[in-house]
């Protein structure tokens, strides 16, 4: 369908949706819309079309998509003096983005450094949204320099990312602060004239004020924006001290998502870093693992094992023990009962983890390289016991060295089925 604007309207497009520019003068947050250039609307997004000129937009709507046309400003006014402030700072500047959940933490940040790359400044862009992340996969915090507008973040590729293995800080607040310390590290020594870093939206409650305001000052940020409804921000902003804080209100026009909806665009995201993989084999005696009991301990000795296999009346199809922990792995029929779990710390006076064989299929996991790069991300296969090899669904062709381990499952088309404790090491 065709659809005339007039100059000065907007047109808000929720997806899925593609729009094409026939004539006219038209820019999403701040990146101009060429003619006849197509942007796809993925499904849960809402992009808003500015119309500069009147201009003639041909739009595809997929199910349910819908446009609505507006008189409102879908930039505020606040928003471009937030950023003429921004601008004007000294270089290097970093300035990190916080509010809740659909505040418009994503819109302001691409405006941002729309601007910025505008003005030819060295601009880089960090998405530490683990659950909503656009730059890198889900579960990572992702960066990449930009050197032209982009309509939609998700246009970005990671230069480079730090596997965390959930969609939740909650859980992971140490990893987040570390990756992101490491990764603006590498980024100053790129050279940078300014770095924006757009968080999650977990912001209520006092351990999510604790977590936010470690992010400042351990990242380090010259300013602070808040989008927030109403004062849902003054625990993390006040009192911050030297840092510059700005306050502003989320526009009224930022779409709210269902959870299913962010799933949804999570799943988009993993197929998208998941897109020409093939299943590939790392044998766990020439790689190292994280945040995994396989693959970080040794064989049980002979002994040791007998006795296992005595308290437990089973023959385990593999084991290996820590310092902390025994791993037990049986096979698909085979069963302990919690007593004799009970009897088998007791002697070995450390945890007993029992698992199955199959157990780990479908865990996402993060790649690396020898430099503790990050590769992409893959999927557990399936573990062959026997011969000690992890077999993964990745598109990585690099060597690998270190393989992360994460917490979230997925099925063969990518949807999200939940969480898995099945190797980790801290529970």
């Amino acid at each position: 369908m065709k659809s005339i604007v007039e100059k000065g309207q907007t047109l808000l497009v929720d997806g899925p949706a593609s729009v094409s520019l026939l004539s006219g003068d038209v820019n999403v947050l701040g990146a101009p819309l060429k003619v006849e250039e197509k942007l796809v609307v993925r499904e849960g997004k809402r992009l808003p079309f500015t119309v500069l000129e009147t201009s003639t937009l041909e739009l595809l709507l997929g199910q349910g998509a819908c446009i609505n046309e507006v008189e409102n400003e879908t930039v505020p006014a606040s928003w471009v003096d937030a950023t003429d402030q921004i601008l004007g700072l000294g270089k290097p500047a970093t300035v990190l983005v916080v509010g809740g959940v659909d505040s418009g933490k994503t819109s302001f940040c691409t405006f941002v450094v729309n601007q910025a790359v505008k003005q030819t400044l060295r601009t880089c862009v960090v998405d530490a949204d683990l659950g909503q992340s656009d730059i890198g996969p889900p579960s990572t915090v992702g960066y990449n320099f930009l050197t032209e507008p982009v309509k939609d973040l998700f246009e970005i590729d990671a230069q480079d990312a730090v596997f965390v293995g959930s969609t939740s800080p909650s859980g992971a607040i140490n990893k987040v602060i570390e990756g992101l310390v490491q990764l603006k590290s590498r980024i100053m020594d790129a050279g940078v004239d300014l770095l924006v870093i757009n968080t999650d939206g977990w912001v209520e409650g006092e351990e999510a004020v604790g977590y936010k305001r470690r992010l400042i000052t351990e990242v380090g940020s010259d300013v602070v924006v808040g989008l927030q409804r109403t004062t849902e921000l003054d625990p993390i902003l006040g009192g911050l001290g030297d840092v510059k804080v700005i306050v502003m209100g989320s526009p009224e026009l930022i779409a709210s998502r269902s959870r299913e909806k962010r799933k949804l665009l999570r799943e988009l995201s993993y197929k998208k870093y998941l897109k020409d993989a093939k299943v590939q084999s790392f044998s766990l005696n020439w790689i190292d693992v994280e945040d995994s009991i396989l693959g970080s301990g040794g064989q049980l000795h002979h002994k040791r094992l007998q006795n296992l296999r005595s308290l437990l009346r089973i023959n385990p199809l593999y084991s290996e023990e820590t310092l902390t922990d025994v791993l037990v792995v049986l096979n698909k029929i085979g069963g302990v009962t919690e007593e004799q779990i009970e009897a088998a710390e007791d002697y070995f006076q450390k945890r007993v983890k029992i698992i199955r064989e199959g157990d780990e299929e479908g865990l996402l996991v993060g790649l690396k390289d020898e430099e503790n790069r990050f590769l992409g991300i893959g999927v557990i296969h399936e573990v062959d016991y026997k011969r000690k090899m992890l077999k993964i669904f990745t598109p990585v062709a690099e060597k690998v060295s270190t393989i992360s381990f994460g917490q979230i499952t997925l099925d063969k088309t990518c949807k999200e089925l939940g969480l898995s404790t099945v190797f980790a090491t801290d529970l």
